[in-house]
């Protein structure tokens, strides 16, 4: 299977990160998380220092089965504003592959690339102009699976994001199985 990048920026909300990351790894998905900063550190939005497993100048994109945006602000922002990252998930949308996101990030981060037109999609509350601006059709939702198009409301829903994404790359059964395994 291919390999699933979780990309952070500094200012990044660590539940909507690690969370999936944990949750993808149970299910034996290869999961990188990869830093969009220069350096392998990375601050969270609480002051949560993370090491991400490799950097954005470094890593080859091409081919990956998930590019996976978390929100917190200003870590989506900072997301945003990486050429390297915006023309990767542009990529890998009309490459017909996986592109998700949470929070804040479905709108700062997907709307104003056009990965949203057309599609329903969910945000954190306040993000919902931005998300229609980008063309997505708002629903309110905790977890939006559209197409290879996946969203997600806010921290409280990080694990069930993960057990989307986890849906989306292995099936229902193994997204269960995980959630079976941590008492949900």
């Amino acid at each position: 299977m291919s390999e699933v990048y979780v990309f952070l920026a500094d200012g990044f909300e660590e539940i909507e990160a690690l969370a999936p990351v944990d949750l993808m790894r149970r299910a034996a998905i290869k999961v990188t998380t990869v830093s969009v900063n220069e350096s392998h550190s990375v601050t969270g939005a609480h002051g949560i220092c993370v090491q991400a497993d490799a950097l954005i100048a470094d890593t080859d994109l091409g081919g990956a089965a998930m590019l996976v945006c978390p929100g917190g602000m200003p870590g989506a922002s900072n997301l945003a504003v990486c050429p390297t990252l915006t023309d990767t998930l542009v990529a890998q949308y009309r490459d017909g592959r996986y592109v998700a996101a949470i929070c804040a990030a479905p709108a700062v981060t997907l709307a104003p690339l056009g990965i949203l037109d057309g599609h329903q999609a969910t945000c954190y509350p306040g993000f919902e102009q931005q998300l229609r601006d980008g063309g997505a059709t708002h629903c309110d939702v905790r977890v939006a699976v559209d197409g290879n198009v996946i969203t997600s409301n806010g921290p409280s829903s990080a694990i069930p994001f993960a057990l989307a994404l986890i849906t989306a790359l292995r099936s229902p059964e193994a997204a269960q199985q995980v959630a079976s395994g941590i008492l949900l």
